[in-house]
């Protein structure tokens, strides 16, 4: 009877602990600011990546890496930069969430990512040169 007793209060403890200390994840969150995606006039050219990118600055320290010969087609812009999205390369960042991404590329460098769910801008804390050829 003792055993069963001590069993049953070690196993209490351990439910309690798990549920004290279980819920102590601290969510990362992409910081990003609402923002209007506005249309482009005509003639905004797509790009093609003429080199792998190395993102630097991402939200949350995760990393990527943008592909060589990835096509990317404006589709908008920010008071920030133009607005890109590829049908050949999916782009994500993750925090405690996975959000879909769009580059932001203001004067060849890509500044940041706007995320089309969100609506938001979220920007690099170190832009990147991208190495591009664009297309007619």
């Amino acid at each position: 009877m003792i055993k069963i007793y001590r069993l049953m209060v070690g196993l209490l403890l351990l439910i309690f602990s798990a549920l004290a200390f279980g819920c102590a994840f601290d969510l990362a969150h992409v910081k990003y600011q609402p923002t209007l995606l506005e249309s482009l006039e005509d003639g905004m050219a797509p790009f093609i990546l003429t080199a792998d990118t190395a993102i630097k600055g991402a939200p949350c320290g995760y990393s990527r890496t943008l592909r060589k010969d990835t096509r990317w087609d404006p589709v908008g812009r920010l008071s920030e930069g133009i607005v890109y999205r590829s049908r050949d390369q999916t782009l994500t960042i993750e925090c405690s969430n996975i959000f879909e991404a769009y580059l932001v590329v203001d004067g060849g460098r890509l500044i940041g990512f706007y995320l089309p769910v969100e609506k938001g801008f979220s920007p690099l804390s170190e832009p990147t040169m991208l190495a591009v050829a664009f297309q007619r």
